[in-house]
């Protein structure tokens, strides 16, 4: 993930600034900065989230193959 500092993400806004301010004000925001502060720090979260998940799946997968299969009472299956 970039580090990219809030002004430079405002800055960067051009057109897209009034909605974003209208979007911050709906939400409860002072100002423009505090909604971007908030809304990375949420997308910093759930990307740590996502990754502590895909780990556990792996380990549930491989704990799944590395399980000894039952043992068969006859040879025809």
């Amino acid at each position: 993930m970039q580090n990219i500092s809030i002004p430079d993400i405002i800055a960067n806004l051009k057109g897209r600034r009034g909605y974003e301010e209208k979007k911050a004000k709906k939400l409860g925001y002072d100002c423009l900065e505090k909604y971007f502060e908030d809304k990375l720090a949420n997308e910093a979260q759930l990307l740590a989230e996502n990754e502590i998940k895909e780990k556990e799946l792996l380990a549930e997968k491989k704990a799944l193959k590395s399980a000894p299969a039952s043992k068969k009472t006859c040879g025809c299956c």
